[in-house]
């Protein structure tokens, strides 16, 4: 291996520590404990070597949000999987993008909440980001209706979970009925 190779090597396993660090410290106590000078202690690196890595929190946010959303689309994909037919696959995406949002709350945060500084809906989305909407369509597309165009469903559909997931953090939905809810908006929204 040439110096060169190692070195980036070295700034990639740094550049993954300065984010992992990030989304735990940001689990473990929200979004405003993560500031440079708290993640250059936590890994044991000067601030100038994080500055070299990001421009800044917002770089940090949007970091998190790419490797949440690569992530969540996994998620989707493993639960969709092991589902026989439309409806039990739309609930299964139902059921795996609420578990996700509410097993990582900072990520799903930086993910849907926060500025990371990262475009959505366009020509130079990330792909992670692309990604996560097309194992949603994958599932969606197919129970969409006749002369429904499959990405506005989706659309509608994803703003519906996005909407049970924030209200449930916020407590503002009982948790007693979050079964009932999904069961509501897949026969409500999806033609199976």
């Amino acid at each position: 291996m040439s110096v060169q190779e190692r070195k980036q090597r070295e700034r990639a396993e740094r550049e993954r520590l300065i984010v992992a660090t990030a989304r735990e410290l940001a689990e473990q106590q929200g979004w405003d404990a993560v500031t440079t000078r708290r993640l250059a202690e936590r890994i044991e690196y000067s601030q100038p070597v994080l500055y070299s890595h990001f421009r800044g929190k917002r770089e940090i946010i949007g970091a998190v949000a790419l490797d949440g959303a690569a992530e969540m689309a996994v998620a989707l994909r493993t639960a969709t999987a092991a589902a026989d037919g439309p409806r039990p696959r739309v609930t299964a995406l139902a059921r795996a993008y609420l578990d996700f949002a509410a097993r990582n709350p900072a990520v799903y945060d930086a993910m849907f909440q926060l500025d990371g500084g990262l475009a959505f809906a366009h020509e130079d989305t990330p792909e992670p980001l692309k990604d996560a909407f097309a194992a949603l369509l994958e599932s969606l597309g197919e129970v969409a209706g006749d002369g429904v165009h499959p990405g506005l469903f989706t659309e509608v559909f994803w703003a519906a979970l996005h909407g049970l997931a924030t209200l449930t953090r916020a407590g503002r939905l009982p948790p007693e009925d979050a079964e009932s809810r999904v069961e509501l908006l897949v026969d409500r929204l999806a033609v199976v």
